[in-house]
């Protein structure tokens, strides 16, 4: 087995699974270090060993793929993590509104994910990183998304499309934590809550109906803001009036996010009926973080497919023609 493609396995099936971001990052950067060092530092153990950024076990893991075997990593990991969930929805997906990078609390740069998703076979990705207010996610500033905005565009290759995007914080009054120009120049915009999730019903409903009422936001985010597994512990819906707001989604044509991390699992059911009594349009998102977090997306399908919402309901089915004409 091809070392590197080892080491990315391994990362990718790690970040799948959620595991530790540093542990995933590590097997990442030993890829990295490998495709950079001359042939002869490869083919030495010693020198291989000694270069940085190769640990005890991204070394064990070449040394056994150098010597053609599948290392005992990625066995174990192949077996441990829960393949990719096939349904008829999953394979009618074509892109990802929502996902993030280095540039906020994602572990990687924008090539990587752009490389993920173009292996996934999507059509558009929409590089969503946070908006200032989030400072524990080192959120964008708008100058610093300014500066983000053509490395994005760059890595449109491949059959895949690059999107410029944020996932935007509703702030407590329900305006959004960006400057209006620039999120004029976005192709996506993601509005979510992320702070005083508890918020008494009668204000977060007030505070979510503003946000979905401004032209500028395309899909509201994870809206309870739930937890319901994980290593983060779990966490209470935030309490609103769903009827309220899903009807406001539908009038403005904002797409509810069937959020694919299976630690959210939001919106609930429940929520997902209100969402399409009320005519709202949805789109499946990963909300990833890593590059193998992008095939999160099969849990969504799955959660969307069993809830009954047909796949032209569905923004990420679209292609990217009907897709830039509903965000416009």
């Amino acid at each position: 087995m091809d070392p590197v493609d080892a080491l990315l396995e391994i990362a990718s099936l790690l970040e799948r699974e959620r595991a530790s971001r540093y542990r995933a990052k590590a097997f990442r950067q030993a890829a990295a270090t490998l495709k950079a060092l001359p042939q002869d530092v490869v083919d030495d153990p010693t020198r291989l060993r000694a270069a940085k950024g190769i640990g005890e076990s991204t070394f064990a893991a070449i040394r056994q793929a150098q010597g053609g075997e599948v290392p005992d990593y990625l066995v174990d990991l192949r077996g441990d993590v829960a393949p990719e969930r096939a349904s008829a929805l999953r394979a009618k997906l074509r892109g990802d509104l929502h996902a993030h990078t280095e540039w906020s609390d994602g572990t990687t740069p924008i090539s990587v994910m752009a490389d993920a998703a173009r292996a996934l076979g999507h059509e558009y990705l929409a590089i969503t990183d946070h908006s200032p207010r989030l400072r524990v996610a080192r959120g964008l500033s708008a100058e610093r998304l300014r500066e983000q905005l053509p490395q994005v565009r760059a890595e449109s290759r491949g059959g895949l499309t690059m999107l410029t995007g944020i996932e935007v914080d509703i702030l407590e009054d329900g305006a959004l934590d960006q400057d209006a120009a620039l999120l004029d120049e976005l192709d996506i915009v993601v509005a979510s809550v992320h702070s005083k999730l508890r918020m008494e019903t009668r204000e977060m409903t007030a505070r979510m109906l503003n946000a979905v009422s401004q032209p500028h936001v395309n899909v509201l985010g994870h809206c309870t803001g739930r937890l319901v597994q994980g290593e983060r512990g779990t966490r209470p819906q935030s309490q609103f009036d769903a009827h309220a707001v899903f009807d406001a989604c539908a009038e403005h044509g904002v797409a509810v996010e069937i959020n694919s991390r299976p630690e959210r699992q939001d919106p609930p059911d429940d929520l997902i009926t209100i969402a399409l009594d009320a005519g709202c349009l949805f789109s499946i998102d990963s909300d990833a973080h890593a590059p193998g977090q992008l095939s999160l997306l099969d849990y969504g399908a799955e959660r969307a497919e069993n809830a009954g919402v047909p796949a032209e309901r569905i923004v990420t089915t679209w292609g990217l023609e009907r897709l830039k004409a509903w965000t416009e």
